[in-house]
């Protein structure tokens, strides 16, 4: 079972509960991650349940939620600081539940597609190696395709955890489990289990 000891929120959510190795969360509404890019806004609001990290890592977890309004999103996040951070999971975004992930460093930027699985039920990896993320997405916790690779800052520490917020609304309900938090995971970028 996970150790959650030394874990906390950032934005703390109202309403969530731990039991045993289940995180689950409803969304404090108008909350949300973003830096600029096109709508010219800043938020920094979303909710975080995560942990320092100072050493190379990979966290990966299920998440479980209901995504009906624009911008309901639930995921994986990693930050450096309120500038420099990394959020990835379903989106709801052009009237259907997207797999995306923003980079922000200092500026936001938005990659989505459309996710064929079930996107009340998926499974996020993030790994952060050498001052790289590698973000890996999943229908059903054993194929992995690559989401994203990119720079990030190498220098610890780091925050990072489970993610979720609704910039639109309050009252998503999100339950994240099957965290797993380790080494970070050695294997060829092109293999997907």
């Amino acid at each position: 079972m996970m150790d959650f000891s030394g874990w906390r929120w950032l934005n703390e959510p109202d309403q969530w509960a731990l039991n045993g190795s289940v995180l689950r969360v409803a969304t404090n509404g108008k909350t949300d991650f973003w830096q600029r890019t096109w709508y010219g806004f800043q938020r920094h609001s979303g909710h975080v349940f995560g942990c320092d990290m100072r050493a190379d890592f990979t966290l990966q977890a299920r998440v479980r939620g209901d995504y009906r309004r624009l911008y309901d999103q639930a995921g994986l996040m990693v930050l450096k600081d309120h500038r420099h951070w990394l959020k990835a999971g379903i989106e709801y975004t052009d009237d259907q539940p997207m797999m995306g992930s923003v980079l922000t460093a200092p500026d936001s930027d938005w990659s989505s597609m459309p996710f064929a699985g079930d996107a009340g039920c998926f499974w996020l990896r993030l790994t952060l190696a050498d001052g790289c993320v590698r973000l890996q997405y999943s229908a059903d916790g054993k194929y992995w395709p690559l989401l994203r690779l990119c720079p990030f800052p190498s220098a610890p520490p780091w925050f990072a955890g489970v993610m979720c917020c609704t910039p639109e609304r309050a009252g998503l309900t999100v339950a994240f489990d099957d965290i797993r938090l380790g080494k970070p995971q050695a294997k060829d970028l092109h293999d997907l289990t």
